[in-house]
């Protein structure tokens, strides 16, 4: 497949090896998993009771509010890393420099975006984390759950910032797509007598 200043030429045909081989693919594919692992942790054993208690409560210190940030931004993270891996194969067949340039903003934007909540979600669930007291988890179910949730919040930080490192460099290429098309399009006005 060609490639013409970050993408395939428009109307090209889909080549999935080259897709999964490019790095924004695969940095993105990794972000997916990661959110698959945080809000699957703490959705399935990040909810724990004492013996003597009926009601199940938030591993992170008994805070539903970290168990609730964790699985709601594992699900959001999850579905706009599904969209935009969508965006990544239609984005071939953008043959407007400006539209493809409004692709590249999106998901740079986005992406800063998800690296910094993935942030202040590892601050959180590490913070509530360390505090938590073992008497509210005798048996010490979910341990391993809770720091891999932790644990993959904190790369999920990296993994977004690489993203958005990547949209920057592929929003040079579009850039300069868009200045050499302007510079060399042919004048197609008629010549004057």
């Amino acid at each position: 497949m060609e490639q013409a200043y970050g993408a395939g030429k428009a109307g090209g045909a889909f080549d999935p090896l080259t897709f999964f081989q490019q790095p924004q693919t695969i940095v993105r594919l990794v972000c997916w998993l990661f959110s698959i692992v945080i809000f699957g942790c703490i959705a399935n054993e990040g909810y724990v009771n004492r013996p003597d208690e009926i009601d199940e409560y938030c591993i992170f210190n008994r805070n539903q509010n970290a168990c609730n940030y964790g699985v709601g931004m594992g699900t959001l993270t999850f579905l706009c890393s599904a969209a935009f891996l969508a965006l990544d194969v239609y984005f071939p067949q953008i043959t407007s420099v400006k539209d493809r340039k409004k692709a590249v903003l999106a998901d740079i934007g986005v992406s800063a975006f998800w690296s910094f909540m993935w942030f202040v979600g590892f601050c959180l669930l590490a913070n509530q984390w360390q505090v938590s007291k073992e008497e509210d988890n005798p048996l010490k179910e979910g341990a391993d759950a809770a720091r891999a949730s932790v644990t993959f919040a904190f790369f999920s930080i990296f993994t977004w910032g690489a993203l958005s490192l990547l949209g920057l460099e592929r929003l040079k290429r579009v850039s300069f797509e868009e200045e050499y098309n302007k510079l060399f399009t042919p004048n197609t006005s008629p010549p004057l007598v």
